[in-house]
């Protein structure tokens, strides 16, 4: 039987260097055990080689790595409790998928027997039971992906990593795997570090997402809070586009302020003290209407149908705005006067 040993992940004022570059500064993080961490960033930003170093694939320049509590810093990829899956699912084509995902288990000494049941256990975990005799080239891009997990899972690492897991597949196939990678680990509660550079998976999948820039944690929190309470600009436009806009702060009680961007007044959440300030404000946080309406006055520069919604860029007296509009019934076309207004959910007072 395959059972889990959820361990935690501790990075203690990390740095790595390569030469005179420095991809990683002073990096501190804790990922509770049984929960699912992406670390999210653009290419360049320190999270390939972060989950590197917990792999034991790379070795800190200074600070210190703990797996479990136990300090596996300078310890070589084979004698740390991690298995990793890879984007290249890097499976031996020649041999079948039980093989495949026996091979780590008699590498690591268990008999071939015990090995092939706890193979055919992980098999059956992702929902190919039965599929053991096929070769990865009998095998979809999907199933292919979920023998990787199985080999991985079957070796009962205190933690398991996953380096950009999904890459290889089509949209439509990514959302599917996604979607049983964390069903998977919620139901058997292991700890996951997930490495992306796609905002839409990382909400999908994460208890938690740290998004990395230039080697440091830009913003740390829950997928929701990410994605409403953007802490700059970067983590705005990062997490799924935003509108930066200048704003003044009329009032503040210390919960809710009333700003005001043009002739547009807004009450929201926030903590911010009075002053100018910025609004990060969603595509889809913007209401369009008729040139009569009260509220920003625009014009519409380009209007592109989506089939279930339209997108517009309104140029405006604070600068031209992307809105997303799910009534594609009643579209602007470009060149039409318009008037926009803010909904109540996905606008935020930024700093920076």
């Amino acid at each position: 039987m395959i059972t889990v040993k959820a361990g935690s992940v501790t990075f203690q004022n990390v740095r790595k260097t390569f030469g005179a570059f420095t991809a990683i500064h002073d990096l501190s993080l804790t990922i509770e055990p049984g929960t699912l961490v992406t670390l999210l960033g653009p290419s360049g930003c320190g999270k390939t080689t972060t989950l590197r170093m917990l792999a034991g694939l790379e070795h800190p320049t200074s600070g210190k790595i703990l797996i479990g509590g136990k300090d596996v810093t300078m310890l070589p990829a084979n004698e740390r409790d991690v298995s990793m899956v890879f984007q290249s699912y890097a499976l031996f084509p020649h041999m079948t998928s039980l093989e495949n995902v026996a091979y780590g288990l008699q590498s690591s000494g268990i008999g071939k027997k015990e090995a092939r049941e706890k193979a055919e256990e992980g098999l059956k975990l992702v929902g190919l039971a039965g599929m053991g005799h096929r070769l990865p080239a009998e095998l979809s891009g999907g199933q292919q992906q979920r023998v990787a997990v199985a080999r991985a899972l079957v070796l009962e690492p205190q933690v398991l990593l996953l380096d950009e897991p999904l890459s290889n597949l089509d949209a439509r196939l990514r959302r599917r795997v996604r979607t049983e990678i964390r069903d998977l680990q919620q139901r058997l509660g292991f700890t996951a570090v997930y490495v992306t550079h796609d905002q839409d998976e990382a909400l999908a999948v994460s208890d938690r997402i740290i998004v990395m820039k230039d080697g440091e944690i830009a913003q740390s929190g829950a997928p929701r809070e990410l994605y409403e309470a953007p802490a700059s600009p970067f983590i705005a436009d990062f997490m799924g586009e935003a509108n930066v806009l200048p704003c003044e702060i009329l009032h503040s009680n210390g919960t809710e302020v009333l700003v005001r961007v043009s002739n547009i007044e807004h009450r929201l959440q926030s903590r911010a003290g009075r002053g100018p300030a910025k609004l990060a404000v969603r595509p889809g946080s913007i209401r369009i209407g008729s040139a009569s309406a009260e509220g920003l006055k625009g014009r519409v520069l380009h209007s592109a149908y989506l089939g279930g919604h339209v997108e517009y860029e309104v140029e405006t007296d604070v600068g031209t705005l992307f809105v997303i509009d799910h009534d594609a019934d009643h579209a602007h076309a470009a060149a039409s006067d318009v008037t926009l207004a803010f909904k109540n959910r996905g606008i935020a007072v930024i700093s920076g």
